[in-house]
């Protein structure tokens, strides 16, 4: 039984998926997420049924347009199978609970934000809001954390950081970035926003240096910190607890 749950879990993530490449390509160039259907960006041909199958129809169309033989992104594909993985691994570690309810709702900005940051560079404060109100609710109620004002801590905690280092990096860090540290300290609270922070500083230094050694990253061109953000967010959603725990004994 518990193998057909995380097998439904897993096919509804690459929907949803599909469904959040949709809105994190759209909402920041202020399309609708409805209208008009998908299509190849290429050749403009709208996309049938068959054409609309998670990961599916990427490998049986050998990742090219029907149509026109463009190359289709893999990033598509590679996010949809991203999201059905986290949403699996949620289930998982959190079963049938209000922590489930928080952790998929929280993966879903993280996966939205990385695919409009990845390609428009901006972290829309609609997509923020949308998430903020039902993480409020939840926080507030039937999942929240000890003590009552930890969230707001880690919000307060959240937004200051990134500001400061917006600050005094004269605009190094968005203003999309600044708000999405304040929904994750409401989220995680000001000790594990602390470490998602860390993590997220770290992968990103780690990538860009990498970048930087193999040609891929240029000096003076911004790189998008959604990404990083996400990264090391999804650290601490699953391994905060462990992660403190190896710290506390390390020192």
């Amino acid at each position: 039984m518990e193998f057909i749950i995380l097998g439904y879990i897993f096919i509804t993530g690459l929907v949803l998926g599909s469904f959040f490449n949709v809105v994190g390509l759209r909402v920041p160039q202020g399309e609708s997420i409805l209208h008009p259907r998908s299509h190849c960006s290429s050749c403009g041909t709208t996309l049938q049924a068959v054409d609309l199958i998670p990961v599916a129809s990427y490998m049986f169309l050998g990742g090219r347009c029907r149509t026109c033989q463009t190359g289709i992104p893999i990033f598509y594909p590679l996010m949809e199978t991203v999201t059905a993985i986290l949403f699996t691994a949620a289930w998982y570690f959190w079963g049938f609970s209000w922590d489930t309810g928080m952790a998929l709702l929280i993966l879903s900005l993280l996966v939205i934000i990385t695919i409009s940051d990845k390609s428009a560079m901006v972290i829309p404060d609609k997509i923020l809001l949308t998430f903020a109100v039902p993480i409020a609710v939840l926080r507030m109620t039937a999942a929240p954390l000890d003590p009552w004002w930890d969230p707001f801590l880690g919000a307060a905690l959240g937004f200051g950081l990134l500001l400061m280092i917006a600050i005094v990096s004269k605009g190094g860090m968005g203003g999309g970035d600044i708000k999405l540290f304040a929904l994750l300290g409401f989220f995680f609270g000001w000790q594990q926003l602390l470490l998602a922070f860390f993590l997220s500083v770290f992968i990103g230094a780690v990538i860009g240096c990498v970048g930087l050694a193999a040609g891929t990253v240029k000096r003076g061109i911004p790189m998008p910190f959604g990404p990083f953000i996400a990264a090391g967010s999804l650290l601490t959603l699953f391994f905060g607890e462990t992660l403190f725990q190896w710290y506390i004994r390390f020192l």
